[in-house]
Parts: structure tokens; C-alpha cells; sequence
């Protein structure tokens, strides 16, 4: 089970293997959106329906899935077809979220939903704690422009480097026709988020007694 979680269909398709990572991404993706919903739900239970489905949404994106991969050291455990291993898909995003996502469903198919638990519960509550703190900054920011009665902030995305796999992005926070703040991340809304944080930190500081 663990070979062919393990397994890309690049790899599959050089090898005339019958059997890929897909159908195991299919079921581990659904395994993963239960256990991270019925933590949320157990472990916050005042929160309401739209805070959970967001957090939830970070937990299980791509940029976070991938993120734990490389924490597993996942990629160079890949099996890739040639081509996709000389364009670098060892350090691609989507590519080590799906694998892990099949790695989820092999441990589900292998041990049933509990080891499914023991596998991912150990990530959700860092991920959902930098997921509540991106969400309070940006409201945050807002609501602290709102009570001065200024306007929403906005955000522009002023360049991009890094490699196609790993891109880097880089974004102005914008209040009152200025740019009050700048930041960078491995996708558009890290960046923002992290923008609006320094936006308000400055804030903070500019009013502080």
C-alpha cells in the first residue's frame, strides 16, 4: 500500500504498472477533510460554521499538505516517471500534496480511521492556529481602519522569483493611497496575510502611548 502511494502515474505510465497513487489520493482526501472537521468541531466548539470552514480549508490546502511532506522528507521517497523527476516534481507543490494525501488513504485502507487519526491529528492544531491568526489579522486590520474611519485595506501584488515549483510572491499592503507594508510567501494570500499582520503591528506601535 505504501509503494503505491508512493507511486506518480509518470512513473506508472514508463513502467506499465497497473495500479498509480490516484484512487489513494481520491480516498485520503476525503479521510483527511473527516479527521480535521471532527477535530475542529470537538477541539472549538464556539466557534461558527464559517470560522471552521476556513480553517479547515488551510489545514488542507495544498501549500500546507505540502509543507508537512517536506517535513516527512516525502519527496525523494517518490516514485517518478523520468521526466517528471528531471522538472523537479520531487519539490513540487501539488505534487507532494497529493502524495501525501494518497499516504493518508493507504494508512486508512491499512489500519482503519483511528490510524488515520494518529497520522494527522499531530498537524492540525499548528496549522489551525497560523490559520486563526492570518484570518484575525486581516479582519483585525480592517476593522481597525474601520473604527478610524478609514478605508478598507488593499493589497497588490507587486513581483514574483523562485522556481516554478516553488515560487516566492511579493505584496504591498496599501492604506489611504500609501503602501503601509510589505511581505512575502509561497502563495499570494500567505503573503497578504502576513502584510496585513505587519500593517497592524505598525499600527500598534504608531499609537502607542
Amino acid at each position: 500500500m505504501l509503494e503505491q502511494a508512493l507511486t506518480h502515474s509518470s512513473f506508472a505510465n514508463e513502467r506499465g504498472l497497473e495500479h498509480d497513487n490516484e484512487r489513494l489520493e481520491f480516498l485520503g482526501d476525503s479521510v483527511l477533510g473527516l479527521v480535521v472537521a471532527a477535530w475542529l468541531f470537538r477541539c472549538d466548539p464556539p466557534a461558527p460554521e464559517g470560522v471552521l470552514s476556513r480553517t479547515r480549508s488551510h489545514v488542507v490546502s495544498a501549500e500546507a499538505l505540502a509543507r508537512r511532506a517536506r517535513e516527512l522528507d516525502l519527496g525523494p521517497a517518490l516514485r517518478l516517471g523520468h521526466g517528471e523527476d528531471q522538472s523537479g516534481g520531487r519539490g513540487k507543490q501539488s505534487l507532494l500534496a497529493d502524495a501525501l494525501e494518497a499516504v493518508i488513504g493507504a494508512v486508512y485502507v491499512d489500519g482503519g480511521l483511528q490510524a488515520a487519526r494518529r497520522l494527522v491529528e499531530p498537524w492540525i492544531d499548528p496549522e489551525a492556529a497560523e490559520a486563526m491568526d492570518a484570518l484575525d489579522a486581516k479582519s483585525d486590520l480592517q476593522e481597525s481602519l474601520q473604527g478610524r474611519g478609514l478605508e478598507p485595506p488593499s493589497y497588490r501584488h507587486v513581483g514574483r522569483d523562485g522556481p516554478d515549483h516553488d515560487p516566492v510572491f511579493h505584496v504591498e499592503c496599501w492604506v489611504g493611497g500609501r503602501a503601509v507594508a510589505a511581505a512575502s510567501g509561497h502563495s499570494k494570500k500567505e503573503a497578504e496575510r502576513r502584510a496585513a499582520a505587519r500593517a497592524l503591528a505598525g499600527m500598534e506601535l504608531a499609537h502607542d502611548p
